[in-house]
Parts: C-alpha cells; structure tokens; sequence
C-alpha cells in the first residue's frame, strides 16, 4: 500500500510541477538583491552565485536562522524538506523575504528505494530533474576530488613510497555516487606488492563533502584540505594531503562546486541548495557557505538538519553553528501521525490509531527535551499528509498542547506557502523570544565525555562503550592531538538508540562504539556506532526500475 501511494505522490508532484512557469533565475536573484553579473548560469532556471558577492555583502546583518528538525522516522521520512519549502512559501506570502536553504538530493537513496529530496506536492524545488540528478556537477567534483587522492595514494606507493606509508594504516577510502554493498571490501593493485584490501564508501558520506559544507570561501577550503589525514607513516606519523603536494589540485577541482546553487520553489521563493551529507553518518546539514549567504539577504532563512533531534540537529547545533558562530533563532520539530504511529508499536502504521499515537508521543517528548536542552524556542509542527483523519489530527493538536508545547498543522504538501501561514506567524513571534543557545558540549573535554554528552542528553543511553578497535582508535587520536574535536556520531535513523529495533523512546541501553576517525578536513571526529554502514546497498526492487526518458526527453519516474 505504501508503495502504492509513494507513486501516486510521485505522478502528482510531475503534474503539478508540469503545470508551473518558472521565473527566469535572474528575477530570484533579484528578490534577494543578488545583481546579474553575480550569477553563473546553469541554464535559465539554475545558478551559481559567486563567492565575490558573499564578499561584497559581509556587512550586511544577519536575518533571522529557523532550523526544521523532526521526530524519530518512519523509514519513508517525514517530509522535513517538503515542510522546509512550504514554509519559505508562507514567509513570501506573509510578505516576508526568506529563503530555504537545503542539501542536494543523493544519488544513492534516489535509484534506491527513498527518492529524490526536494519536497512534493505544492511546495517542491524546481526544476526537480536537473536537481535531482547531476544538477551543477557538485557532487562530481567531490567525487573526482576526492578519488584523486586516492588513485595520488597509491600512485606514490607504486614509485617507491618515500614518504614511508604504511599500507596496514591507510584511513582513506574511495567513494562512488551510488548505492553498492559490492564495493564495501575489494583488493586493489591484486598480485603486486602494492595488494591491500580497500573499501568504497557512498560520496554523501565523503570527507570531501562534509569539508565543503564547513568552510566559508576557497582560502579555508585549501587549507582544510591540506590537514586532511590519509595515514600513517611506518613511525606512526600522519601523512596528509599536504604531504602528498596535491592540495592545489584538489582545490581547483572544487573551486566551482564552492559556489552555492540558486533555485526557486514552486511559488517562487529562492532556495540555495548546496552540499549533501547525510544525516545518519556524516554532518547531516547544507553548507555553511550557503547558508551565512542566504542570511545576509534574507530576513528569514529556513534550513533543514538530516533525519531527527538527536542526528541533524544536535550536528547542526555542535558542529556547524559552533565552525560557522551560527546563533539559530527558532525550532521547528516535525510530527506526523504516522511517524508516532510507527513509534507507538503500531501493526499498520499507515492505518488509523489513536492508541498507538498516543504512545508514540514518548519519542515526540525526547525530541522536545533535547531541543529544550539547547534554550532555542521551538514549535511542534504537525505535517499533513493527504487522507490524515481530522479527528486524529484534532486529538494530537490537544495531546501536544497538554505536553506544554506549541504546535500547528502545516499542510504546505497540498496548500502550498498557504497551508504554512499558521506556522510562520508562530515563528515570527518564536525567533523574536531570543532564547539563550548553548553548546551541548566544550570541544576541549575528553573524547569519551563527548560522547556521552551526546549518548546520554540526546539518546537517552545510559553508557557508552568502547570496543577494541574504537580503543585503539582512540588511543591514536590523543596521541595525535586531534582530541579537541567536536564528534559526528553515525548511528541508525530508525531509533533515538544505535539500534533500529528499539523503536519510541528507549531506556537502560548501551551505546556501542566500534570505530573512531578522525576527519580534520571536516574538523570533527567520526563516531560510528552499531551496525552503520558508510556505503547503502540498494533494495531488491530499487526505485531505477521505475526511470525512463520519453521521446521528447523529459524524464519520467522521479
């Protein structure tokens, strides 16, 4: 049934977005002040703005930063881009100049079985197909950037490796655009002396990538780069980028990519789209480079953290405000009926429940706990999906209310900016509160009390334990220095624990640490815990089935 209704969705997101003129890039542009000559054009609907503009408007104060964040997730997402456009609709219709600022779509989930990220029904990003799928060729720069490091790695150890790598401490792994459990292990260089076993993991997860989306211009690109660790010598010394003497040639791969992508929503408000980590295991956020831009010509930027309080909020909170000195001003927490359905042990979670919402609203309070702890005001925003009961959608209103939160039902899927008016109006009134943000943590604390500032406020964990090889990773990172580092823990997005069984609110629970790795480039250390993997494998009918060019060559299927 599930199915069936995705692609009922998906063949009325291409009727409506059929149905739209598109305004010339230049007058989105012009919305936000952004002069032509500013712009790079990627055809008439999609451009560049270039970092000399970023330059020009540094003066120019800040607008008011409103994250989206949600509950814990059904596996098909609970339409945080979707409700992040709708709203960018509704400030325009309030008479309000703001912007959205979100991640590219990945290729990975979207030949696999999630789709494409750039909302659906009235409130979409458009053109979708080029977004969708190479859009601006970012992420081929990323993935061509940072497999030139690779293919530089080797090459250095196939002529004589002066520098003195040693091949059992190689940290640095491949990358590829798409879904494929086949490249987790391979052997490359077989049967030389150079025969070492290697993995891929998925470009989204690209240390590459999380560096862009961390940075302000080219200047702090190149030297983020150069630290990047690859490996250690036979000393036990880190050999970086530097080392290798390519940092200048990783650099003008990337130098356009740096530039942050201008598009408009379906009722022609702008949206930067720029950079696409994921959520569960990498930064989760678009770039701060888009982002400090869109809020020095907009009034209100809003912008979306991946998956759950506890993934892409906290990151956003504790790892890009922190790189980026980001004060954000107000909170919205998506809840739908399904998602408290789903943690709330339903059978059926696409069936009616009262029940079971009723006890999926445990996992909803720990996301307004961990949002509380960060003293940002917030608002509980019930997404509406078509066919949602009015009387259900009426008894979560009064169950949230007597939680002591505000809430309003956002219905921007259909409406459009019209069905999100309610819910700008409260968030003007929310980012107008101040509030008192704070860190979750000092990056000057040890390692493991890192993660368990996390682990413990955030998860609701009641330990964190290390495995032997998180130890000696560990071990090798204080003994490196690079402890002062805030944490990006990757861990599963189906639960508020690092197991994706433990559905609504878990308790008494371990948190199980397996690797730690440092990523200097990004400027964090990557936790990984559970049974994450860094490169998805595809389903058994992936959504690539379903894609094809007609005669005119307008794509179908996305």
């Amino acid at each position: 049934m599930e199915g069936v209704c995705y692609e009922l969705s998906m063949l009325n997101d291409r009727n409506i977005a059929e149905g739209i003129t598109l305004k010339p890039i230049e007058e989105i542009a012009a919305s936000l002040s952004i002069p032509p000559e500013d712009l790079i054009h990627y055809g008439p609907y999609i451009a560049k703005v270039r970092s000399s503009f970023s330059k020009k408007s540094a003066q120019s104060p800040d607008g008011k930063l409103i994250l989206v964040t949600a509950m814990s997730p059904t596996p098909a997402g609970e339409g945080k881009t979707t409700v992040t456009i709708g709203l960018a609709q509704a400030f325009k219709a309030m008479g309000l100049r703001a912007s959205a600022c979100i991640r590219q779509p990945s290729l990975g989930p979207f030949f696999g079985s999630k789709g494409g990220a750039t909302g659906g029904g009235y409130s979409q990003v458009l053109p979708s197909d080029d977004i969708t799928l190479q859009f601006t060729g970012d992420d081929y720069a990323i993935i061509s950037a940072h497999n030139l490091i690779s293919s530089v790695l080797d090459n250095h150890i196939h002529y004589g490796n002066r520098l003195g790598i040693d091949k059992e401490n190689i940290f640095w792994r491949r990358v590829a655009p798409i879904s494929d459990r086949a490249l987790r292990k391979v052997v490359v260089s077989p049967g030389t002396v150079e025969e070492r076993e290697e993995e891929f993991h998925i470009s989204a997860a690209s240390e590459i990538m999380s560096t862009l989306c961390l940075v302000r211009d080219l200047d702090g690109f190149r030297a983020r780069v150069g630290r990047i660790l690859l490996a250690l010598d036979k000393n036990g010394r880190p050999v970086t980028v530097n080392d290798l003497k390519i940092t200048g040639a990783v650099t003008a791969l990337m130098r356009n990519a740096l530039n942050a992508n201008l598009v408009q929503t379906n009722e022609g408000s702008p949206v930067f789209i720029h950079g696409g980590p994921f959520g569960n295991i990498s930064l989760g956020c678009n770039s701060l480079i888009a982002t400090s831009l869109a809020l020095k010509v907009s009034d209100y930027v809003l912008t979306e953290a991946g998956f759950s309080t506890e993934l892409g909020a906290e990151k956003f909170f504790d790892i890009k405000c922190r790189a980026g000195g980001l004060k954000p001003d107000a909170v919205v927490i998506i809840a739908t009926l399904r998602a408290l359905r789903f943690h709330g042990g339903a059978a059926d979670y696409l069936k009616k429940d009262t029940g079971a919402i009723k006890k999926g609203l445990d996992n909803l309070g720990k996301h307004i706990e961990n949002i509380r702890s960060f003293g940002i005001p917030f608002i509980i925003a019930i997404n509406r999906y078509p066919g949602d009961a009015d009387s259900e959608i009426g008894a979560l209103v009064s169950m949230i209310t007597d939680m002591g939160a505000e809430t309003s039902v956002v219905d921007v899927f259909e409406r459009g900016g019209e069905g999100g008016v309610d819910c700008a109006d409260k968030l003007v009134k929310k980012a107008r509160e101040g509030g008192a943000f704070k860190f979750l943590y000092k990056t000057d604390e040890p390692v493991i009390e890192k993660i368990r500032a996390v682990a413990l406020n955030m998860y609701g964990a009641e330990k964190v334990e290390l495995c032997d090889e998180a130890k000696r990773d560990l071990s090798l990172v204080e003994r490196l220095g690079y402890d002062a580092l805030p944490v990006c823990i990757a861990k599963t997005p189906r639960s508020l624990s690092d197991n994706p069984k433990l559905i609504g609110r878990p308790r008494s629970f371990t948190l199980k640490v397996k690797r730690i790795r440092p990523a200097l480039g990004a400027g964090y250390l990557v936790i990984e815990c559970g049974d994450i993997l860094l490169m998805p494998g595809l389903p058994s009918s992936p959504r690539a089935e379903l894609i094809d060019v007609d005669a005119e060559g307008r794509i179908t299927g996305i």
